[in-house]
C-alpha cells in the first residue's frame, strides 16, 4: 500500500460553546468551493483519488467537515439531523466563503439535504451518492437496511457511548494489520465495491481516514445510526435548491429504491442510476458530479472566496454527549 498525499491543509474550526469540527482541504484554494460530507464512518480524509483528481481539473476547492465524535470533532449529538446545518453555516462563515455546493456519500447524504433546505440562499446546489433516505414520517423510504435504525432507535441511543467506544477500540487494536484486514473486510462486498476498494489507491485512502480519524473518538458512527432513526427535523419535499442523486443499481446497503424515491420527492431533482455498481460505485462519478453542480454556479461564480478564516490544528480531547 503506498502513501496517500495529504490535504492541502486540515485542522479544526471552533464552534460557539466550546464544541469543535474537524476539517480537510483537497483541491486549488481559489476554486469553487464545494463541502463534501464523509459516509459512515468515515472522517476528514475520505476524500478518493479520483474525486481528488477531479477536483484539481475542475477547480473545485473541497472542503471536508468530519461530523461530531470522529477524528478532531468534539462528540456531540444533535436532537435532530437538521441541526447540523446550523455548525456548518458558522463554518462556512468562519472560512469567509459565502456560495458553496455540498455533497454527501452514503451517511452524509442526509446532511446534504439538511444544509439545502436550511441555507437556500447560499447553497448553490448538492449531490447525493448513495444517500440514506428518511426513516420516519411521511417522507419515509420502505425496507432495507436503513430502516432498522427506526426499528431499534432506543437500543441505540443507550449503547451509543458503549459501542462506540468498543468501535474505537477495535479499530485501533487492528490498525498494525490495517492492511491485511481491509483485504478480508472487502472479501464480503459485493462485486462492484470490491473493484472499487481493491484498487490501491482507494485502498491506502480508506485506511488513511479510518485510522487517522479514530485517534480521539468513533463515536460518529453511532450518532448518525441514532439520527438516522428519527425525524429529521424538516421535509424534503420543501427544498428549493437543485439536488442530484447517484445510486447503484445493485447497491444492498442503501436500495436503489431509496434514490428513487428521493428523487421523486425533492422538487426538481434528477436521479443517475449506475447500472451495475453497488454502494461505493458513485465515487467514479466524480467528474460528472462536479460538472452537475458547477452548472448551477451563479453568474459572479468566477469570483471566489480564499477562505481566510481562523481556524486551529491541535484539537483537544473531550467528553462525549
Amino acid at each position: 500500500m503506498g502513501d496517500v498525499p495529504p490535504p492541502r491543509v486540515e485542522g479544526f474550526i471552533a464552534l460557539p460553546g466550546g464544541r469543535r469540527l474537524g476539517f480537510a482541504e483537497f483541491g486549488p484554494a481559489g476554486g469553487r468551493p464545494v463541502l463534501w460530507f464523509h459516509g459512515t464512518p468515515g472522517a476528514r480524509r475520505q476524500v478518493a483519488p479520483v474525486v481528488r483528481e477531479a477536483a484539481e481539473q475542475h477547480g473545485v476547492r473541497i472542503i471536508t467537515l468530519e461530523r461530531p465524535g470522529i477524528g478532531a470533532s468534539t462528540p456531540h449529538l444533535y436532537d435532530r439531523l437538521v441541526d447540523w446545518a446550523a455548525d456548518v453555516e458558522h463554518v462556512v462563515d468562519q472560512l469567509g466563503i459565502e456560495r458553496f455546493a455540498v455533497v454527501g456519500l452514503s451517511g452524509g447524504g442526509p446532511y446534504v439535504l439538511a444544509c439545502v433546505h436550511q441555507m437556500p440562499d447560499r447553497v448553490v446546489s448538492g449531490a447525493v451518492l448513495g444517500g440514506v433516505a428518511p426513516t420516519r414520517g411521511p417522507d419515509a423510504a420502505e425496507g432495507g437496511p436503513p430502516a432498522l435504525t427506526a426499528r431499534f432507535g432506543s437500543l441505540l441511543y443507550g449503547l451509543r457511548h458503549p459501542l462506540g467506544s468498543a468501535l474505537g477500540t477495535m479499530v485501533r487494536v487492528l490498525a498494525p494489520v490495517a492492511s491485511s484486514g481491509f483485504d478480508l473486510v472487502v472479501k464480503v462486498f459485493p462485486e462492484s465495491d470490491r473493484r472499487v476498494l481493491s484498487d490501491p489507491g482507494n485502498k491506502a485512502m480508506f485506511i488513511d481516514d479510518l485510522v487517522r480519524g479514530n485517534r480521539r473518538y468513533f463515536h460518529a458512527v453511532m450518532y448518525d445510526l441514532v439520527l438516522f432513526g428519527r425525524h429529521w427535523g424538516f421535509s424534503p419535499r420543501d427544498i428549493t435548491v437543485p439536488v442530484h442523486f447517484w445510486h447503484g443499481d445493485a447497491d444492498s446497503i442503501v436500495p436503489v429504491r431509496h434514490g428513487e424515491h428521493m428523487a421523486s420527492i425533492v422538487p426538481g431533482a434528477d436521479l443517475q442510476v449506475r447500472p451495475g455498481d453497488s454502494h461505493l460505485g458513485n465515487l467514479t462519478a466524480a467528474a460528472e458530479v462536479f460538472d452537475s453542480l458547477l452548472s448551477h454556479w451563479p453568474p459572479d461564480g468566477d469570483r471566489h472566496d480564499t477562505g481566510n478564516g481562523q481556524y486551529g490544528t491541535d484539537p483537544p480531547s473531550a467528553t462525549t454527549t
